[in-house]
């Protein structure tokens, strides 16, 4: 047979079981071998298994993935071994000083191997089994160009196995297929990846809220190797772990979860990475391993599993010490049951499972509540802006644990009557975290409430959700050379993620930014800036007027809070200067009042504002599980009323023609008169990914003011905030009800999420 017929018979053929057995002897031709072996690995399987064999009377041949064996070593290495004769055991510890030949086969059949060809089985770069070519006809050595044609039936064979197995194309074909993800998504995500040096799958959950197990499918698929979620109960073992460094297994994310050196279990992010396999296995002294894919941050939390004390269940940890607490009330008496101080083991576990638990499940704020007299201390977190009770700590172990707290953040623990602000950075499974701490007595003892700082970068301003029509406005406003914008809205409503939305937008080698933050959450290349410190008087006026002389063209300041702040910042936007800021306010016009109301010149004030973007930031339903429907009249009603029908622009009208004519075709409808049958929302349901809430993440709603000629002539003349507002409106602002609204529309959230941040009108 010739060798395109050969491949186009494996290829055309139903699957590869359905052919071999008639091509067998062509195959042995094709590479002048007397015997061929076909190895396969299932994606469920711990070894290659011979599917099929020449003129062996062996039933099956099972090999684990290993050094001890030349099958097993080269699904190990995946790369390709060659050996003239096989009993020269010094040619074998060349390739590597475990290997062996095993001659158990030659005994039973009868058959004197002597020269291999051995290669791995791949497709798409994935490895699937295992090649061998067994004795050169007629004696000798097997040639290059024997070689070269075991290497592209190789190739072709693994073709055939990854279409057998339904294997994906890709990592995340499984996402784009089950509609996850978009194909533009997910290159913009492996894009930003590269360039950030993180996984993927970081950036999949975080911004997209795509389920962890998911993505563990989908990677499963693609590289036809079980998926290993992070499991509690999985504790690696230590005999293994013990012979190498912590900081080697976080630089290898590579780590056993169970076995021992004969056999060891390991999970690693890349089960194509076998130099990576290989140099772990080497170190930890393991023979023979099975391999399982897994998400480098559950990685991480499998070495904290086996290494030390972050692994361990909180309500373990509770329960244990309600043990305590109960054995000390049966015995008040011993002087050996006293409570636990600060520095005491139980104690500093327990403080670090709570912040290790709040920083992997993604939340703002750990809120730590004493209770009355004997009543158990409460731990809450905020999660998309909502506080979660998760567990409660026995009262005798209040004290200790808010000892512990003041310790780590360097506050002083003697004094239990002021309120004291502390910081901390702590470092989890390789993670740098940066705590800030807030300590205030209460009528039941003193509370704290850690505010868990994120480290991650500023997201592009094409991230931040912002409407197509703001998004334009924005970058041109923000484009003038000077001028003063504002991003408003109460404490926790995304200003700073904005802001710096808007820097990574400005930030180019051509323009000297400096920032002045309190405190500094996000870091970009490229920005100066620093953290002000009021305690010592280095505050942001004092910030400014230093900035002033350093050269700047645009200037950051974290908050306007008093006069002397926002006089200096509009002097700044009039001489040159583009200056951003936020406030504390509820509206965009509510903040050109406010800032009037400290002093400022009105017309300095109109003629330096370029405009102002207000801002909530609303729960989003869980992707996995919303549930679409159509709204009755009732409650159609309510969401034309939180639109204003008397505002029902034309933006609006055509946002919803669009969303009904690419769910009906050519149907029309009037603006005022949509029927609740043809409208399309959604619903929270709720599923393990979002902790059978419903929801999962949150989304930002605008509210922008342009600073027009118009605005800027009322806002000279000390205009009323209806007066303001009221122009805005007609001249095109979407007020946040409006946006939140759109966005209710577009299935991101429901009605109830908007009213819990924007007012009904």
């Amino acid at each position: 047979m010739k060798e395109n017929t050969l491949f186009e018979s494996i290829l055309n053929a139903p699957n590869f079981s359905a052919i071999i057995a008639f091509i067998a002897v062509d195959i042995c031709k094709f590479l002048s071998a007397e015997r061929v072996t076909i190895f396969q690995k299932g994606r469920h399987d711990n070894e290659i298994v011979s599917r099929f064999k020449t003129g062996s009377t062996c039933s099956e041949i099972r090999v684990s993935l290993g050094t001890s064996s030349i099958a097993g070593y080269v699904a190990l290495s995946q790369q390709p071994l060659y050996f003239k004769d096989v009993y020269l055991q010094e040619d074998l510890q060349k390739a590597h000083p475990n290997l062996r030949f095993d001659s158990s086969f030659d005994l039973q059949s009868g058959f004197q191997t002597r020269s291999m060809l051995t290669l791995p089985i791949k497709g798409n770069n994935v490895f699937l089994g295992v090649f061998q070519v067994i004795n050169k006809l007629g004696g000798g050595a097997f040639t290059s160009t024997d070689a070269k044609r075991a290497l592209q039936l190789a190739e072709v064979i693994g073709k055939k196995f990854s279409k057998d197995l339904n294997a994906t194309q890709s990592p995340y074909d499984y996402l784009v297929t089950q509609k996850l993800i978009t194909l533009t998504q997910l290159k913009d995500i492996e894009l930003r990846a590269i360039k950030n040096k993180i996984h993927p799958s970081e950036l999949m959950i975080n911004e997209l809220h795509i389920d962890p197990l998911s993505i563990g499918a989908s990677l499963e698929n693609f590289y036809q190797v079980p998926y290993q979620p992070y499991d509690e109960s999985i504790k690696p073992p230590l005999e293994l772990l013990h012979k190498v460094s912590i900081g080697y297994i976080r630089k290898h994310l590579c780590v056993p979860i169970s076995g021992n050196t004969q056999q060891a279990c390991i999970v690693i992010d890349d089960p194509s990475d076998y130099r990576r396999i290989l140099e772990v296995q080497q170190a930890l002294g393991i023979e023979n391993v099975i391999v399982r894919i897994c998400l480098p941050v559950d990685i991480l939390r499998f070495i904290g599993t086996g290494t030390s004390i972050l692994g361990a269940d909180l309500r373990a940890i509770v329960g244990e010490l309600k043990e305590d607490a109960e054995a000390i009330d049966d015995d008040l008496y011993s002087s050996t049951n006293a409570p636990l101080s600060a520095a005491a083991a139980p104690i500093i576990k327990l403080v670090n499972k709570i912040i290790f638990d709040a920083v992997y499940k993604g939340a703002s704020d750990i809120h730590i509540e004493p209770g009355k007299e004997n009543s158990p201390t409460v731990i809450r977190m905020r999660f998309d802006g909502l506080c979660r009770e998760i567990e409660r700590i026995p009262a005798q172990y209040a004290q200790p644990l808010l000892s512990r707290i003041k310790i780590i953040s360097r506050l002083d623990i003697a004094e239990h009557r002021k309120p004291q602000d502390g910081k901390c950075k702590l470092k989890f499974g390789g993670k740098l975290v940066e705590l800030r701490v807030a300590i205030i007595p209460t009528v039941n003892g003193e509370s704290a409430v850690i505010r868990v700082l994120s480290n991650a970068g500023a997201l592009p301003i094409d991230k931040l959700n912002l409407s197509q029509r703001n998004t334009e406005h924005i970058t041109q406003l923000i484009s003038q050379p000077h001028g003063i914008f504002l991003v408003v809205g109460p404490t926790g409503s995304g200003k700073t993620t904005t802001l710096h939305g808007l820097l990574g937008y400005l930030n180019t080698p051509d323009k000297k930014i400096w920032t002045a933050e309190d405190p500094v959450e996000i870091t970009q290349p490229g920005l100066q800036q620093v953290q002000v410190m009021p305690k010592i008087g280095f505050d942001f006026a004092a910030a400014m007027r230093s900035f002033l002389r350093a050269d700047p063209d645009i200037i950051l300041i974290g908050e306007i809070r008093d006069r002397e702040t926002a006089h200096i910042a509009i002097e700044a936007s009039l001489t040159g200067h583009l200056v951003l800021s936020t406030l504390h306010t509820n509206s965009a016009a509510e903040s050109i009042v406010r800032l009037l109301d400290l002093g400022l010149d009105p017309l300095n004030f109109a003629d330096a504002l370029l405009g102002i973007l207000a801002q909530r930031l609303m729960r989003t339903l869980c992707k996995q599980c919303k549930i679409a429907y159509h709204p009755d009249d009732t409650e159609l009603e309510k969401t034309q009323r939180a639109y204003g029908k008397v505002r029902f622009d034309e933006a609006a009208l055509m946002h919803i023609k669009h969303r009904l004519l690419k769910t009906h075709g050519d149907e029309r409808f009037n603006s005022l008169d949509i029927e609740s049958s043809k409208l399309i929302l959604f619903k929270a349901n709720g599923c393990p990914l979002c902790d059978h809430t419903g929801y999962k993440g949150r989304t930002g709603i605008h509210e922008l003011l342009a600073a027009t000629p118009n605005i800027k002539a009322i806002v000279s003349k000390g205009a009323t905030v209806t007066e303001i507002r009221t122009l805005a409106i007609k001249e095109g602002m979407r007020t946040l009800a409006q946006d939140g609204v759109l966005k209710i529309l577009e299935g991101l959230s429901d009605l109830y999420q908007l009213h819990r941040v924007v007012a009904e009108e």
